[in-house]
């Protein structure tokens, strides 16, 4: 497995973007797309607490991924000031993703404005991503084949990224969006197609953006607790028809025979991705 440095930008120009990185399909830390966003430094633990403690959240911890009847499931529903408490204290495996805190606080989406980078944002979705120091986010990329514009506010992650050329290299779990390779400790005897890998990796800090683009493997690390937020952006019709075909084989198929079957569905998946990762190697 080769990894090299994701390249780190500032001042970078639409034209500019859009020929070294969006056409080419490259990832690229921005350090300044957010400079101009109160929300930069408005948005502390203790603004959240104070303001939007009193909001129940779904937590999830490594289990999320398990099959059986709770597969994708929270592990609980908790106050938001004491999740935030639990990201305070120290290591947590607790994880608060996909949050949309924005419909219960619409008034902070005044503190950050949508970037001009390039055409196609989504304004109806911004997510918020919490996580708790040495937690992290299994290998995996967005099932509704978006690019990604991830906002850094607090505390640093760990991202390692790979193009979806790499699928079958990561030996990917047909009818999800999942690997279960370990990337930081890679398996060479049991996964022989992963020497062929090639990504990228970077740590994110605290007013930096991570653009990854449609359909990239990220596999992430909480380096620090902390948290932030994506924009999603796609200008192609056809990668958002892609996407609605992927949502639609996840919660239909994979979480139904999941139902059914429980372990012996994981088991069919993951023989199916070593024998596609084994054809690339002949």
């Amino acid at each position: 497995m080769d990894l090299k440095q994701v390249d780190r930008r500032t001042g970078l120009t639409r034209a500019s973007f859009k020929a070294e990185y969006l056409d080419p399909r490259q990832p690229v830390v921005f350090t300044d797309l957010m400079d101009s966003w109160p929300a930069r430094k408005k948005w502390s633990i203790d603004h959240l607490k104070a303001n939007y403690g009193h909001i129940k959240v779904p937590v999830y911890s490594e289990n999320y991924s398990k099959p059986g009847k709770h597969y994708m499931e929270p592990d609980k529903v908790l106050p938001f000031r004491e999740y935030l408490e639990m990201l305070e204290s120290g290591p947590t495996r607790y994880r608060l993703f996909l949050f949309n805190i924005f419909r219960h606080a619409p008034s902070m989406c005044q503190d950050f404005s949508i970037p001009n980078i390039m055409d196609g944002f989504y304004s109806d979705f911004p997510f918020m991503f919490f996580g708790g120091q040495g937690s992290s986010v299994a290998l995996h990329y967005d099932i509704d084949l978006a690019h990604v514009f991830l906002n850094q506010f607090h505390g640093r992650k760990r991202v390692v990224l790979f193009s979806p050329e790499e699928s079958r290299h990561l030996y990917h779990h047909p009818f999800t969006v999942a690997s279960y390779v370990d990337i930081n400790h890679p398996d060479y005897k049991a996964y022989p197609a992963l020497r062929k890998v090639k990504g990228f990796e970077t740590i994110l800090e605290p007013g930096e953006t991570l653009y990854m683009p449609s359909g990239y493997w990220h596999y992430i690390e909480y380096t620090d607790g902390g948290y932030s937020m994506s924009l999603r952006a796609n200008n192609s019709y056809t990668l958002r028809a892609k996407g609605l075909l992927n949502i639609a084989r996840l919660f239909v198929v994979d979480k139904g025979m999941n139902r059914l079957m429980g372990e012996s569905w994981r088991t069919m998946k993951a023989e199916i991705a070593r024998r596609r990762a084994e054809a690339e190697l002949v």
